[in-house]
């Protein structure tokens, strides 16, 4: 008797009388829905009757995004040479996807190296008079204009990198451009006495020395002090929501997109402006040395290299700090899962969308010529191909996810301004690429000449420039910044 009464309750709890029907299905919706956390079932897009977008609209998706709702207002400094390009493409994409507003430079950076101004921005008419969602192109920061622009709930952050790893790619890519890097016969060379090489009243020697903290909106010249240091990095905590750490990109990718309530699909990415090392076959570019040997730096002038850049050292420093505490209080373990997600996911979609395994090539090779990068400097920027035979939706994507910087600004500039009139001197790039508007133009006029003769000298995207302002920048309200 006792032995029915338990076997009654099991049979209502279900324990053993499932049948092997139901026992299959209880294994199929389970192997289901792990696949749809690692997105081996979120293929719908990459069928011909899928939705344009590559990533989920709701913020609540398969992937494990927390049920808020997503950050719309959101502003990037976009520092150089931090892989910042790649997150700008981050940033395009979800705008794009969602017919957001962006904030958009006359040309392709806000007048930098100049501070930011409100009225670089392309459709600018006055404070709160357009709505713009998202601003992330070149600036110098400086708040109280940027603040004119973007609403007032808006979600700053930034990234940041090892200053000696920078030193090394602005070596490689300005070199031309900045006359205390293009006097060096190396960057060893260089820091070995960058006090022989560097003067502050040349244009474009800012890329030379502590270029985040220029990128800031700080006095870079500054004679470095503790108390010096800590200003600054109080100021741009005062600023930013979030720092990012480009050598820790994946976890910083999870960390942004939870603090954005993002789907994991919108901080999905395939490197770009991705740099060759050296030439193929150990070959020299024309009369140039192995690069390697150009950047190569012993340990002491790598210390060397931090103590000239001591101001962006110690930002890199302080949060580096702050970001292991972030992950600390998101938790290692629940980090580790999610970095695992998002390296699956870009496995994925690498094998969907672009060619020889998703490895970057050189841009004589992309044969789409709408989609190859800029190139600058002693470097070959890097791009990909995309995987031949995809269907439109799928192809157009994939392509977004690969569009340079440039030719993306390009394309999103024509949608928003549709009745507007090309810039002078753009060409239209027809082809596959979505008819983006290209300015071939170079970096930056030779140091020490002026375009047109005595016409104001202009930037690489053909801003106008004023006087040089490496040395002593002033806030509107007459103030110094930082020194």
């Amino acid at each position: 008797m006792v032995f029915r009464r338990r076997s009654r309750r099991m049979r209502w709890l279900g324990c053993h009388r499932l049948g092997p029907v139901w026992k299959a299905l209880l294994v199929f919706v389970a192997i289901a829905f792990t696949g749809q956390l690692l997105g081996f079932f979120n293929k719908s897009w990459m069928q011909q009757e899928r939705p344009r977008s590559v990533f989920p609209l709701s913020s609540g998706d398969a992937h494990g995004s927390p049920p808020c709702r997503p950050h719309t207002h959101v502003m990037f400094l976009k520092t150089h040479k931090t892989a910042s390009s790649t997150v700008l493409n981050m940033l395009y994409r979800f705008g794009e996807e969602r017919g957001l507003r962006f904030a958009l430079p006359l040309g392709y950076q806000f007048g930098y190296p100049l501070l930011f101004n409100a009225h670089r921005v392309k459709g600018y008419r006055g404070q709160q008079a357009v709505e713009f969602n998202i601003m992330g192109n070149h600036m110098r920061f400086h708040k109280p204009e940027v603040e004119k622009v973007m609403p007032p709930d808006t979600f700053y952050f930034s990234i940041l990198r090892d200053p000696v790893a920078l030193a090394e790619s602005s070596y490689a890519y300005y070199k031309a451009v900045a006359p205390a890097f293009k006097r060096a016969k190396g960057l060893g060379d260089f820091a070995n006495d960058p006090r022989r090489y560097y003067d502050a009243r040349l244009r474009n020697n800012h890329y030379a020395r502590n270029l985040l903290w220029y990128d800031f909106g700080l006095d870079h010249n500054a004679n470095y002090s503790y108390a010096l240091a800590r200003r600054g990095e109080a100021e741009i905590r005062k600023s930013f929501n979030l720092i990012l750490i480009s050598e820790y990109f994946d976890q910083s990718m999870v960390l942004l997109r939870h603090a954005l309530c993002w789907p994991l699909d919108a901080v999905v990415s395939f490197s770009l402006n991705a740099r060759q090392m050296k030439p193929p076959g150990g070959s020299s570019w024309g009369s140039k040395s192995s690069l390697g040997a150009v950047l190569a730096l012993t340990d002491e002038q790598r210390q060397k290299l931090r103590e000239w850049n001591a101001l962006d050292w110690h930002l890199y420093q302080a949060f580096n700090r702050t970001f292991w505490e972030e992950v600390e209080r998101f938790g290692k373990v629940r980090m580790e899962a999610e970095v695992m997600l998002l390296r699956t996911r870009r496995e994925v979609l690498a094998r969907v969308c672009l060619r020889d395994g998703g490895k970057p090539v050189e841009a004589s090779r992309i044969r789409d010529k709408t989609i190859r990068p800029f190139q600058s400097g002693l470097v070959k920027i890097l791009g990909y191909e995309l995987q031949p035979g995809l269907d439109n939706n799928t192809r157009q994507a994939c392509l977004c996810m690969i569009r340079p910087e440039i030719q993306y600004k390009d394309v999103l500039d024509l949608r928003q301004f549709p009745h507007q009139q090309p810039p002078p001197g753009a060409g239209v790039a027809g082809g596959g690429g979505g008819g983006a508007l290209i300015k071939r133009e170079p970096l930056s006029p030779k140091i020490g000449e002026h375009p047109g003769g005595n016409s104001p000298e202009k930037d690489w995207d053909g801003t106008r420039l004023g006087r040089n302002v490496s040395l002593t920048v002033k806030e509107r309200d007459g103030q110094d910044r930082l020194r």
